[in-house]
């Protein structure tokens, strides 16, 4: 499967079953501050679980930061 993350195309061996479990794998150690949209539609947090990957699917995950 290839996922582009960030305009980068990853291939998975073993893909990631939903929205929840690539960031998990991307950012695992980022739990807040993540915005996230999938085929440039934003997917609020309480909907990561349920929103399942396929291929050639694009996902923008944008991170928080702190400063000035």
């Amino acid at each position: 499967m290839e996922i582009t993350i960030n305009h980068t195309t990853k291939k998975f061996e073993k893909p990631p079953e939903n929205l929840e479990a690539l960031l998990a794998m991307e950012l695992p150690e980022k739990k807040k501050g993540i915005a996230v949209a999938l085929n440039n539609r934003i997917i609020p947090q309480s909907f990561w679980a349920e929103t399942f990957l396929n291929d050639k699917d694009s996902v923008l995950i944008i991170t928080a930061t702190q400063g000035g």
